[in-house]
């Protein structure tokens, strides 16, 4: 900051204003003592002056880093805000196994396609890798924002389907495991068949 070299400046000033009263060089007549207190009496007020003025500077260096400081602790914050706001969004609702598994495979590429089917524009999405990834499916993606498709580009031709950094940043979660329901619902439906068998 300017402040702090100015109060640099002042205070150099001031030594610069003192009156040094050193040993006298040889061949040289050594001021007399009124000489000397008229010099004092002339310094004094140039070297207070300075070291006041040094003051006041350091005073502005102060508070402007006092501003800087807190301008500081305020951005940090709103970024943190920021970030997990962010990661709250990408991350509040975890991805279903069938999104999970559609958005890995679009990792290695795919497009948004529209064909006509009985005379009806059908919209579907074709991967790279040949995994069947629904429509509805790529919607919820998309519309978390973790897939995006080139615009550009006619539907009829395909549009290319990139995953965007949220969609890398959730593919790093683990993935998510559905409830054996199906299983356990049947279990004693079959318990109670074999029991009405015997």
């Amino acid at each position: 900051m300017s402040a702090s070299s100015l109060a640099g400046n002042d205070i150099a000033n001031a030594l610069f204003a003192n009156p040094y009263e050193g040993a006298q060089f040889s061949g040289y007549v050594a001021d007399d003592e009124a000489v000397r207190t008229a010099r004092h009496a002339e310094a004094i007020p140039r070297m207070t002056g300075h070291l006041d003025d040094a003051a006041h500077q350091l005073d502005l260096s102060a508070t402007g880093c006092h501003y800087l400081a807190h301008g500081i602790t305020e951005d940090l914050a709103s970024m943190q805000d920021h970030t997990a706001a962010s990661a709250q969004q990408t991350t509040g609702l975890a991805l279903t196994a069938a999104q999970y598994d559609a958005l890995k495979s679009l990792l290695g590429g795919g497009r948004l396609y529209e064909s006509s089917q009985r005379g009806l524009g059908v919209t579907r999405v074709a991967t790279d890798g040949s995994t069947r990834v629904s429509i509805a499916t790529y919607r919820a993606l998309a519309k978390r924002g973790l897939v995006t498709a080139d615009t550009s580009t006619s539907l009829y031709h395909g549009q290319k389907i990139t995953v965007t950094e949220d969609g890398h940043r959730a593919l790093t979660q683990p993935r998510h495991r559905a409830a054996l329901t199906t299983a356990a619902a049947t279990a004693p439906k079959a318990a109670v068949a074999q029991g009405a068998r015997r």
